[in-house]
């Protein structure tokens, strides 16, 4: 399985790196060896909202291809979502991929028409932008239309990614992931 996150300068820290180290525990503590996740991007590196500069795995463009494709957020995506060029570089296909945004990435993927007439979330300083793409915004962490998903909220990429591994490697390996970063002496509480 492949899974790409999408980044730019000036991506939300932990919009990246929660989903990056939650769904790389897929390979460390559940041994699935063919299990990847890329870094993708528009150049070799990008920088962090935080000024943390992280190489990419390789382009955009490579997510046409991975079993999912999660969206970063952050001041980074405005004038993505408006760049026909940017846009046009995803070739993506809903009911194949898994695709999911965290925060404003929602944006993307209302630009790109993933989320027209659908419920959706997003960080409330988008709320306005993502209801032009015909979107019904909701106050919502998480919010599920099948191959397509949207969380809102920093700590919501737990529940962006707990989807993503439900949704590839089922229950059993989420709650072996959930059960590792899960504070002491408090159960799992993820429900999809």
């Amino acid at each position: 399985m492949k899974i790409a996150i999408i980044c730019f300068d000036d991506f939300t820290d932990l919009d990246v790196f929660l989903p990056w180290d939650l769904l790389n525990r897929v390979r460390l503590v559940g041994g699935i060896a063919d299990w990847e996740v890329k870094l993708l991007g528009t150049a070799p590196s990008h920088v962090s909202m935080a000024g943390l500069r992280i190489p990419m795995h390789g382009m955009v463009e490579e997510s046409n291809t991975m079993d999912a494709v999660l969206f970063a957020s952050g001041r980074g995506v405005q004038p993505l979502f408006k760049d026909p060029a940017y846009l046009s570089r995803f070739q993506l296909t809903p009911d194949q991929q898994l695709i999911g945004s965290m925060c404003s990435g929602a944006l993307l993927l209302g630009a790109l028409g993933y989320l027209t007439g659908k419920r959706a979330t997003t960080y409330p300083t988008a709320a306005a932008q993502l209801t032009a793409f015909g979107v019904e915004v909701v106050n919502e962490s998480f919010v599920n239309n099948g191959n397509i998903s949207t969380a809102a909220g920093c700590l919501a990429g737990q529940e962006l990614s707990a989807w993503v591994i439900e949704s590839l490697m089922g229950n059993e390996m989420t709650q072996r992931v959930l059960e590792t970063v899960q504070p002491v002496g408090q159960g799992l509480e993820i429900v999809l």
